[in-house]
């Protein structure tokens, strides 16, 4: 079987930074530093659940702030 020469399994993945906090009126966020992707949450531990499946279970990648954090919705085309 020939392999891809778009996928090296010698190449490693770059690690995502999210973030994890509270916003503004309380709702738990979770979202990635770039803003490729994120979420709004009830609970503290749905957003983690989601940034360690995102992140693919990197929990040393994600931040949880003690700051307010507001989760944009990037619209660039």
């Amino acid at each position: 079987m020939m392999a891809s020469p778009f996928w090296s399994p010698s190449r490693k993945s770059v690690a995502r930074i999210i973030y994890v906090g509270r916003n503004r009126i309380g709702n738990w966020v979770a979202c990635e530093e770039r803003g490729v992707f994120g979420g709004l949450f009830v609970t503290r531990a749905q957003a983690l659940k989601y940034a360690l499946f995102e992140n693919g279970g990197d929990s040393d990648s994600i931040i949880e702030v003690t700051r307010e954090i507001e989760l944009y919705i990037g619209t660039d085309q």
